[in-house]
């Protein structure tokens, strides 16, 4: 008896690297490993690819940006696909990248630890069911893998629904109530946008400056503009541009209660993560009434919200649009690559590698494109230290 208990619980060991995360980063450097004929595992928690976008995404999102800036390393979007595809659209994309790739992950598996053994040299993955080693360790958890949920005095004495963005699926189970939105970023925007669909009257909580641009512009992406743009011009002139046309397309959000900040909105992404908002329909929905912004919220009430301003206002439901954290913390034993907020210390575009074989993917703040960047630049280091002490995989044994 002793001896079966033994060898269930014996070490799995990985000629190639462990990869935590079977989302868009996860499969990413797997495809790659793969296209060098490295192989690798993936552990996901969930029982599915890209469980974000399957589990926690409402109905109506789209891409944000033009297809060609989303694509995975080495397969493109169909070309029948619209610029901004849809999210089942996008499940499909990835489901269609792991068949290609011969993808196979180890679903239910949820990593409770992760550490570096210094006398094997192996990371020692640990799931709830079983123990995995490895030279190399990737993690792809990415920087959106638990639902913040802030500290709103009273909130838990608020009597209607409250529902974070995660599990909000579409306006319908809203249909003529008056809802409070707590964020206004791109989701708040658009489940604003969403609720009005539905005769809610939703009113956004906006407490920080925001940038807000128009998605397209003359047909073209406001992004797309701005990528051209800085290959030839410095980023703040690029940034007084995209202002430029910001202005002559939305208007003035500030009489909104849209204050723009000070930094442009290049800059503040690079420097912060900070997002600018790219309108799909909100900016003319908030001008003519349907959607209202109020201030930061002082604390909920059992029916609504006292507001900073000193007004109060009943509410029939409260959706929290705020966003997204690491989970790093919580389980890899790592101290010195990650902050205490589950992020690397070192910026893009060198936070891709740690000591010992540790590699992270999906935290660049810079979307699918700082995925597929740091994937191909970590399957590439991975395979070289790979054909030092394996040599080239034939194709028969891949």
């Amino acid at each position: 008896m002793s001896f079966c208990l033994e060898a269930e619980h014996s070490p799995i060991f990985n000629n190639g690297p462990i990869i935590v995360g079977a989302g868009p980063s996860g499969l990413s450097v797997a495809a790659c490993l793969s296209n060098r004929g490295v192989p690798s595992v993936i552990l996901e928690r969930t029982d599915c690819l890209a469980s974000l976008w399957q589990k926690r995404t409402y109905d109506r999102l789209k891409l944000h940006l033009p297809k060609h800036f989303c694509e995975l390393p080495l397969m493109k979007f169909p070309k029948n696909f619209p610029r901004y595809p849809s999210k089942q659209q996008f499940i499909s994309y990835i489901e269609s990248y792991a068949a290609w790739f011969n993808i196979k992950p180890v679903f239910n598996q949820t990593v409770e630890k992760a550490e570096f053994d210094v006398v094997s040299c192996l990371w020692k993955v640990e799931t709830q069911e079983d123990v995995y080693t490895s030279k190399w360790l990737v993690v792809a958890t990415g920087e959106n893998a638990e639902p913040v949920v802030p500290d709103i005095p009273g909130l838990e004495n608020f009597t209607g629904p409250v529902v974070h963005t995660s599990a909000y699926k579409s306006g319908l189970e809203f249909a003529n109530r008056k809802v409070l939105v707590v964020g206004c970023g791109n989701s708040g925007m658009e489940v604003c946008l969403d609720l009005c669909r539905y005769n809610a009257l939703p009113h956004m909580v906006v407490r920080n400056p925001l940038h807000v641009l128009p998605r397209d512009f003359f047909g073209l992406s406001s992004f797309g503009i701005a990528m051209t743009l800085l290959k030839w011009f410095p980023l703040k002139l690029v940034d007084s541009l995209l202002l430029l046309l910001a202005n002559s397309s939305l208007g003035n959000t500030d009489r909104l209660g849209l204050r723009r900040p000070k930094t442009g909105p290049i800059e503040l992404k690079n420097a912060t993560g900070k997002t600018p908002v790219l309108d799909v329909g909100a900016i003319s929905l908030i001008q003519s009434g349907q959607i209202r912004v109020t201030q930061a919220v002082k604390e909920i009430t059992k029916k609504g919200a006292k507001f900073v301003d000193g007004h109060e206002m009943e509410f029939d439901s409260i959706i929290l649009a705020t966003g997204y954290k690491s989970n790093v913390p919580d389980w890899l034993k790592e101290n010195s690559f990650f902050t205490k907020e589950g992020m690397p210390k070192t910026p893009f575009p060198n936070g891709w590698k740690g000591d010992n074989g540790l590699y992270t993917v999906g935290f660049t703040r810079r979307g699918l494109l700082g995925t597929a960047s740091d994937a191909v630049k970590i399957a590439q280091d991975i395979t070289d230290q790979w054909m030092k002490s394996h040599g080239p995989l034939s194709a028969s044994s891949i």
